[in-house]
């Protein structure tokens, strides 16, 4: 992967887990970071020393992703002054339950942030990207978004709806040199995965072995920064086999 001078990556959900690892990724490649996140100061700190530590810049912005207004205000006039190069969205949360008692609240909060807040953060960057006519654009599903999950159900559908907004995105910018693209990772050793049961998951994957976080990050930096680049509109699984 080429080294990247001078550029922003704009990672949405940038503190933990895989968007952590996506941040140092795409600072060891040069680029420069604008981080979100909600509400853990100390996490965010922690990576912004770390990115610093590499030699890159990296700024933080603290907004509650699923609220149009606040996402606006955070990015709007950033992104008219210095467009990004890279747009990684990477917010997610999780309210697992059968559908049956799936309440209203657990069901619009998981929507609002996974999904509405994509087009939130899109939204808010995509004018001055269009006008630079160039960057890349990519948002983390889920392979709960490509085969489904019982008991969430809410959470597969705000991740099989990123992939339906990003290949309906990619037609749409594709011609102003914007690429668009998704990573899909599967069991992905995480705080959101700390509860689950190995034994249950690991017979499902044909690679025997859990995912790291790092895994992800090695894919989504490829996308963020190599020149040579014919891969649009597309999903890539990032699972050990455990979608086929």
């Amino acid at each position: 992967m080429n080294q990247i001078k001078s550029k922003i990556a704009l990672v949405v959900g940038g503190s933990r887990g895989i968007g952590k690892a996506i941040v140092l990724k795409l600072a060891n490649l040069g680029f420069d970071i604008w981080l979100t996140y909600r509400s853990n100061n100390d996490a965010a700190n922690t990576v912004k020393k770390e990115v610093e530590k590499i030699g890159r810049k990296c700024e933080l912005f603290s907004f509650d992703v699923s609220s149009h207004a606040e996402t606006k205000k955070a990015l709007s006039d950033k992104a008219e002054e210095m467009p990004p190069h890279a747009v990684v969205f990477n917010s997610g949360i999780t309210r697992d339950n059968l559908l049956m008692w799936t309440t209203e609240e657990e069901w619009t909060d998981v929507i609002a942030t996974n999904l509405n807040g994509f087009y939130n953060v899109a939204n808010s960057v995509l004018f001055p990207m269009l006008r630079e006519k160039r960057g890349r654009i990519i948002a983390i599903s889920s392979t709960a978004g490509e085969v489904g999950q019982a008991g969430q159900v809410n959470y597969s559908a705000s991740k099989a709806g990123l992939i339906g907004a990003c290949k309906a995105l990619a037609r749409e910018v594709g011609k102003k040199n914007i690429f668009v693209n998704v990573v899909s990772p599967g069991f992905i050793e995480t705080d959101m995965t700390k509860d689950i049961s190995k034994d249950k998951v690991l017979p499902l994957i044909p690679l025997n072995k859990t995912g790291k976080p790092e895994d992800v990050a090695s894919v989504v930096g490829f996308l963020c920064s190599e020149e040579n680049m014919y891969i649009h509109g597309q999903v890539i699984g990032v699972n050990g086999g455990l979608a086929i």
